[in-house]
C-alpha cells in the first residue's frame, strides 16, 4: 500500500493561486520570502480586497491500481496584511486564521488541531482502525 499527500495554498483573488504549485510558486528556487512578495504584489496588482484563502491537502491511499480511501481538508482564512510569526513553515507567516486571530506561524501547538494535513490524516487512521480487525482492503 501507499499514502500519496499534496498540500497548497489557495487564494480566491488569485483564481486559487498558488495552488498545487504551492511549493514551486516562484521558481524551484525562491525562498518563502520571495513567494511571499510575489503574492503581495500579486494582490495589489489585482486591486483585491478579498483576501480570503485556503489550505488544502488531498490524500489517498493506494493498493495495485485501486484506490482504497480518498481525503480532502482544508482550513478556511484569509491573507494576512503582512507576514508575522516565526513557528510553523511555509506560508504560515501570511496565513491568518481568523478563530486564532493571528496567523499560523503564531498558532503555536494550537495550529495541530486545525492542520489540513491533520485533518487529512486523521480520516485515515480513523479509516484504517475501521479495518484493522479484517484488514485492510486490498
Amino acid at each position: 500500500m501507499t499514502v500519496a499527500e499534496d498540500s497548497g495554498l489557495q487564494i480566491d483573488a488569485l483564481d486559487g493561486a498558488p495552488g498545487v504549485e504551492s511549493a514551486r510558486y516562484g521558481g524551484p528556487d525562491a525562498s518563502y520570502q520571495r513567494k511571499f512578495t510575489l503574492i503581495y504584489d500579486a494582490l495589489r496588482a489585482r486591486g483585491a480586497e478579498d483576501r480570503s484563502a485556503r489550505f488544502v491537502c488531498a490524500l489517498a491511499l493506494a493498493s495495485d491500481d485501486r484506490i482504497l480511501f480518498e481525503a480532502r481538508a482544508s482550513v478556511a482564512g484569509c491573507i494576512a496584511p503582512a507576514p508575522k510569526g516565526d513557528e510553523g513553515f511555509g506560508y504560515d507567516p501570511i496565513f491568518f486564521y481568523p478563530p486564532f486571530g493571528c496567523t499560523l506561524a503564531e498558532a503555536g501547538d494550537r495550529k495541530s488541531t486545525i492542520s489540513h494535513r491533520g485533518q487529512a490524516f486523521r480520516a485515515l487512521r480513523a479509516f484504517l482502525e475501521g479495518h484493522r480487525a479484517g484488514g485492510v482492503p486490498g
